[in-house]
Order: structure tokens, then C-alpha cells, then sequence
């Protein structure tokens, strides 16, 4: 009965996010026509909708994980589990961070607002330190036997 329960929850949180997910990447397009046809440029167009659908892959890899991870009758340790989602679901995370950050630095280096810089350069170390967070719990979580 708890197995039933946790898939079905699994899988309808996993739905929601797949739906999200392509909600997301429609209206980034469907906004990045219509700033288009309302006179922005094409540059920030494309940044804008690199912005949103770096947010729908994120979405996306979280509900592949609950799906995967939730939505099947194995069970694991919960240090297991984590030890095999988080790699994925913080490396998309980070891509997304980082890439982010060097959008803005574009972004502010186009509109000649270099006393801004201090927010990207934030943004990419956090990235970093997120990563480095990851590798040390890789080296010192116990591994599945």
C-alpha cells in the first residue's frame, strides 16, 4: 500500500513537472516573439529565451529524477538515492548557474554596466562552490555495494 502511494505521488509530481517544463519552453518562445515584434533586439531575445528554457531543462531533470527515483518499486538507502540523483539534478544546476552568469556579464557588458559585475561573478562562484560541495559529499557518502 505505501509503494502504490509513493508511486503515485511520484508520478503525479513527475507529470506536473514535465508539463511545466513544456509550458516554460512555449511561453519563452511565445514572449520571445512577441518582444521580437515589439521592437527588441534579437539579441536579447535569444538571451531571454536561453534564460527560460535553462530554467525548463532544470524542471525537466527534476522530475526526471522523481520519476526514476520515486516511481519504481526499488528501494535504497536514502544516502544511496542521493548519491545517484543529486549528480545529475546539481550538474544540470550549475550549468544553468554559470551560464546565467555569463549571460549577465554579456548582458552588462552590452549596456556598459560594469559596476554590475559583482552579481554574475556571485553567481559563478556559487557554481563553483556548488560543485565542489557535490565532489565532497561524492568522495565521503558511502557507496552502494
Amino acid at each position: 500500500m505505501n509503494i502504490n502511494i509513493q508511486k503515485t505521488f511520484a508520478k503525479t509530481f513527475s507529470t506536473i513537472f514535465f508539463t511545466l517544463a513544456g509550458f516554460v519552453v512555449i511561453a519563452s518562445f511565445a514572449g520571445a516573439i512577441s518582444e521580437y515584434n515589439h521592437g527588441e533586439s534579437l539579441t536579447q531575445v535569444i538571451i531571454k529565451i536561453i534564460n527560460s528554457n535553462i530554467i525548463a531543462i532544470a524542471v525537466f531533470e527534476l522530475a526526471m529524477v522523481i520519476n526514476k527515483e520515486y516511481g519504481s518499486d526499488n528501494e535504497h538507502d536514502v544516502i544511496v538515492l542521493l548519491r545517484r540523483t543529486l549528480p545529475r539534478f546539481i550538474g544540470t544546476v550549475c550549468v544553468a548557474m554559470a551560464l546565467e552568469g555569463l549571460i549577465m556579464v554579456i548582458k552588462y557588458s552590452q549596456l556598459d554596466m560594469a559596476g554590475n559585475l559583482y552579481y554574475p561573478v556571485a553567481i559563478v562562484a556559487s557554481a563553483g562552490f556548488l560543485l565542489i560541495s557535490l565532489g565532497v559529499f561524492l568522495k565521503y557518502a558511502p557507496r552502494e555495494h
